[in-house]
C-alpha cells in the first residue's frame, strides 16, 4: 500500500510504499476511499516544515525550551544531534476519511466486513488504515454524496465546539473564520435552529451556507453590525474556527458578544484575553479539545473503551455519529464544499493549492481519491537497497519500529558497519516506513514470521511492546537464530523460566538492551575499583521525568510499569561494576497521590561481595537537572559519573574527565553482539541479565501481594 508523509527539516511531501497493516483487538481495516486535505492543519504543518530552524525555534517557543534543558544535561553534541534526528522523521499527515471495512479485530461489535464508514483520528493519507472501533462510524445505506463523509473529522471538530459553547437552538452564533471548518460549523448551527453571521477577513459566502449575515472582520463598525442584527444584545455565542498567529479574533470575538456570552476556540489564533471587556459582560472562554470528550485518552482512542452515554452524550464516537446523521437525514449537505478530488497518487498537487497556490485557484474542500491497483494488499515489500557488504557482516531482521528504535537503535547499529539491514516487520505500515526513511532494509513486512524463516538472518531484534518480548525471544531462538531484545526480557517469572531454558537448549546467543555497562565511563570507573577486597557501595539517582499514565510503559498488562522496563538499566549496572552475583533486590514505592503510577521507587541491592546499592527512580524532578547520576563509594575513594557526559574522581586530588558527547554505551554494546556472533567474546552479560530479571519481578511481586 502507499502512505503519505510530511518531511518537517523541509516541508516536503513523501510518498511511501508499505505492507497493509493487520488487524487487532478493537481495531478495524479499512480501504480509503477519500480522505480530507485539511487547509488549515496541514498548510500550518507544511509551513512550518519549509522554516528554518531558527523560524522554527521562534514558531515553537516550546519546543526550544526543551533543547536548551537537554543541551544543559546532556551536552550540546547529543541535543543537536537528537533535534536533526527528530526533524529528519517522516510525519504521517491525514485524519479524517471515508472507506470500506476489510477485516474487523476481536471486539468489535458494531461494525462489520463490508460496511461503508467515516473514520477520524488514525485516518491517515493512506490506501489502507488501522482505525480502532470507537472512532468509526458506520454510513447507512443511502443516495447521498459518499463523499461528504470523509469530512467526519471536520464535523466531529465542530460539534465539539458547538457542545462547548453550549448552544440553544434559537440563539444567534457568530463564526469567525469562515474556511472549511467555519462552514461546516456553519452549516450544523443553522439544522439546529440557529442564526448564523459570518466573519472573515474576505467575504467566503457560499449559497449553501445559509448565513444571516456575512460580516468583514476586518471592519470598524463590525460590533455596530452585529448589534444592529440582534437588537441590540450581540450575539449569544461565538465560535472562533479561525487559523492565524493574530489576537484579532480574540478581540473582535469579544466585542460582538453579549451580556454573559460564551467564546469558544475551535481554531488557532492568540489567545491574549483583554479583561476589560471580559469583566464588562463577565463574558466566558472555552477551549474546545479536538473531536470531543475521548481525543487522547489511550484507553478510548487504542483500547477501545467508551464513556457511559449517561455520563457523556457527546464523545468523540458520538460526535462522528451525529455528523453522520445529520448528512445521511439530509439535516446538512456539504458536497458543494468539495473543490477539488486529487488522484492520491498526485497529492503533491493537493499541497501545492494550499501552499503557494501558483495558479491562485479558489479551494474550499479538497480530496483525496484512492484506486484500487495490484499489489495494494501487498504483505511484503521489496526495496530498492544500493547498500555495500563486506564478509563478516551480520544480516539482522528487526520485529518493531518504535521511536527508540528509529532515533538510537538504527543509526547507532548502522554507524558501527558490522550489521546489514535485512528485513522489518511490524503491524502498520507507518513505524516501518519511519525507519526505512533513514536506515534502508532489504524488505519489510507485516509477518514477523518470514523473519524466523529467512535463512538469511542472523540476528533478530525484538522493540515491540514489553507483554510479548517473552514470547518473540523463545520464538526466535527455536528457530536458530541469535536474539537482541530491548530491555525488558520479559515481565513474569514463568515467561523468564521459558527464555532460560529455551537459550540452554538452542545455539542461539542471546543479548538483552542493557548499554549502560557498555558506557566508556563506566568502563572506567569499573578499572578504578577492587571489589574483590574492599565492597563499594552504590548510589544511583535517576530522574526519570513524567510519563502519562496513558503512556503504554504506565501499563502494567502491555509495559509492566517504568521499574522493569527501565530501572533494570541501573540494577544492571551496579551489578557489572560490582563484578559480584546480585544477591537480594527490593522495592518500596513512594506514596504520592499526585504522582498515582508506580514510577517513584526505591530500589535496594545486595551483592555476594558484601556491597550494597541503592537506585533512587523518581518522575517527581526538575528537566533542569541531570536525568542519570551515579556515585560510588570505595577504598576511601569517590567516583561520582554526571548524566554520561563528565566524571567527577576524588581520592588524594580531584580529577575531572569530560565527554564532549554523552556516551551511554549503546555503540560499544553492537560491537561486542557482533564479537560474541563472531566467537570473539563471551556473552557473560545475558547471565547478570537473567539474575537481575529473576530478582526485580520477584521484587515486585511480593511488593504487589503486600499492598
Amino acid at each position: 500500500m502507499k502512505l503519505m508523509f510530511l518531511m518537517v527539516n523541509d516541508g516536503s511531501i513523501k510518498m511511501m510504499e508499505a505492507p497493509v497493516p493487520t488487524v487487532k483487538e478493537n481495531f478495524v481495516i479499512v480501504e480509503t476511499m477519500y480522505s480530507v486535505v485539511s487547509t488549515g492543519t496541514e498548510r500550518g504543518l507544511t509551513s512550518f516544515g519549509r522554516k528554518n530552524l531558527i523560524q522554527k525555534c521562534l514558531e515553537r517557543p516550546d519546543q526550544g525550551k526543551k533543547v536548551t534543558e537537554k543541551m544543559s544535561t546532556d551536552g550540546i553534541l547529543t541535543t543537536v544531534e537528537s533535534a536533526f534526528n527528530k526533524l529528519a522523521e517522516p510525519m504521517p499527515m491525514g485524519y479524517s476519511g471515508v472507506g470500506k471495512v476489510v477485516e474487523c479485530g476481536r471486539g468489535v461489535t458494531k461494525i462489520r466486513a463490508g460496511d461503508i464508514v467515516a473514520m477520524v483520528g488514525q485516518a491517515y493519507h493512506c490506501e489502507v488504515n488501522r482505525v480502532n472501533q470507537n472512532l468509526l462510524v458506520r454510513v447507512p445505506e443511502s443516495n447521498n454524496d459518499v463523499r461528504q463523509y470523509a469530512f467526519a473529522a471536520l464535523g466531529a471538530i465542530a460539534l465539539a465546539g458547538i457542545h462547548q459553547a453550549d448552544v440553544v437552538s434559537g440563539e444567534t452564533i457568530a463564526i469567525i473564520g469562515m474556511g472549511l471548518l467555519g462552514h461546516i460549523a456553519a452549516r450544523i448551527l443553522n439544522a439546529y435552529g440557529c442564526d448564523v453571521i459570518g466573519f472573515d477577513i474576505s467575504d467566503k459566502s457560499m449559497p449553501g451556507t445559509n448565513l444571516k449575515a456575512f460580516v468583514n472582520s476586518e471592519d470598524d463598525n463590525a460590533a455596530d453590525l452585529v448589534k444592529s442584527l440582534t437588537m441590540g444584545r450581540g450575539v449569544d455565542k461565538v465560535i472562533i474556527t479561525a487559523s492565524t498567529n493574530s489576537n484579532a479574533p480574540m478581540d473582535l470575538a469579544a466585542a460582538i458578544a453579549r451580556d454573559r456570552g460564551i467564546i469558544c476556540m475551535v481554531g488557532v489564533t492568540q489567545m491574549n484575553i483583554d479583561r476589560r471587556p471580559y469583566y464588562e459582560k463577565e463574558l466566558c472562554f472555552k477551549l474546545s479539545r479536538s473531536y470531543g470528550p475521548g481525543r487522547y485518552d489511550a484507553d478510548y482512542e487504542e483500547k477501545g473503551f467508551d464513556y457511559p452515554i449517561g455520563y457523556v452524550r457527546f464523545t468523540e464516537g458520538r460526535n462522528v455519529e451525529e455528523f453522520v446523521r445529520l448528512i445521511s437525514e439530509g439535516r446538512i449537505q456539504i458536497s458543494d464544499i468539495i473543490t477539488h478530488v486529487i488522484d492520491f497518487d498526485k497529492a503533491h498537487d493537493a499541497y501545492e493549492i494550499i501552499t503557494t497556490n501558483k495558479n491562485r485557484e479558489h479551494y474550499i474542500g479538497i480530496l483525496l481519491k484512492y484506486a484500487d491497483y495490484p499489489g495494494k494488499w501487498a504483505s511484503r515489500i521489496d526495496h530498492v537497497v544500493t547498500k555495500a557488504t563486506k564478509d563478516g557482516i551480520i544480516n539482522v531482521g528487526l520485529i518493531g519500529a518504535g521511536n527508540f528504535t528509529r532515533s538510537t537503535l538504527l543509526p547507532i547499529m548502522s554507524g558501527t558497519g558490522m550489521f546489514y539491514l535485512r528485513g522489518i516487520a511490524t503491524t502498520g505500515g507507518i513505524g516501518s516506513s519511519q525507519a526505512i526513511s533513514s536506515t534502508p532494509f532489504d524488505y519489510s513486512t507485516n509477518d514477523y514470521h518470514e523473519l524466523l524463516q529467512d535463512e538469511s538472518i542472523d540476528l533478530v531484534i525484538i522493540t515491540t511492546n514489553h507483554n510479548t518480548h517473552g514470547k518473540l525471544v523463545v520464538e526466535a531462538l527455536k528457530a536458530g537464530k541469535h536474539v537482541y531484545c530491548e530491555k525488558a526480557l520479559c515481565m513474569t517469572e514463568e515467561e523468564l523460566k521459558q527464555i532460560q531454558e529455551t537459550y540452554e537448549q538452542n545455539k542461539g546467543e542471546l543479548f538483552c538492551g542493557l548499554n549502560r555497562r557498555y558506557a566508556p565511563l563506566i568502563q572506567d570507573i569499573r578499572k578504578h575499583l577492587n571489589t574483590t577486597v574492599i565492597p563499594a557501595v552504590y548510589d544511583y539517582i535517576v530522574n526519570a521525568g513524567m510519563i502519562p499514565s496513558s503512556h503504554w510503559t504506565q501499563d502494567e498488562k502491555v509495559g509492566g510499569g517504568r521499574i522493569i522496563g527501565e530501572a533494570i538499566h541501573f540494577i544492571d549496572t551496579i551489578q557489572y561494576l560490582d563484578g559480584s552475583e546480585l544477591t537480594d533486590v527490593k522495592v518500596s514505592y513512594a506514596s504520592n497521590p499526585a504522582y498515582p503510577d508506580k514510577d517513584n521507587a526505591l530500589i535496594t541491592l545486595r551483592l555476594a561481595s558484601g556491597a550494597v546499592g541503592n537506585v533512587v527512580y523518581t518522575s517527581m524532578g526538575s528537566k533542569k537537572y541531570p536525568k542519570e547520576e551515579l556515585r560510588v563509594f570505595s577504598n576511601g575513594s569517590v567516583c561520582e559519573m554526571d548524566n554520561y557526559v563528565k566524571m567527577y574522581k576524588y581520592g588524594s586530588s580531584k580529577v575531572l574527565k569530560l565527554k564532549l558527547k554523552q556516551d551511554k554505551g549503546f555503540a560499544t554494546e553492537y560491537m561486542f553482539i557482533a564479537d560474541v556472533i563472531k566467537g570473539k567474546a563471551k556473552n557473560k552479560a545475558i547471565l547478570d541479565a537473567f539474575k537481575s530479571h529473576g530478582l526485580l519481578i520477584a521484587a515486585k511481586k511480593a511488593t504487589e501481594v503486600s499492598e
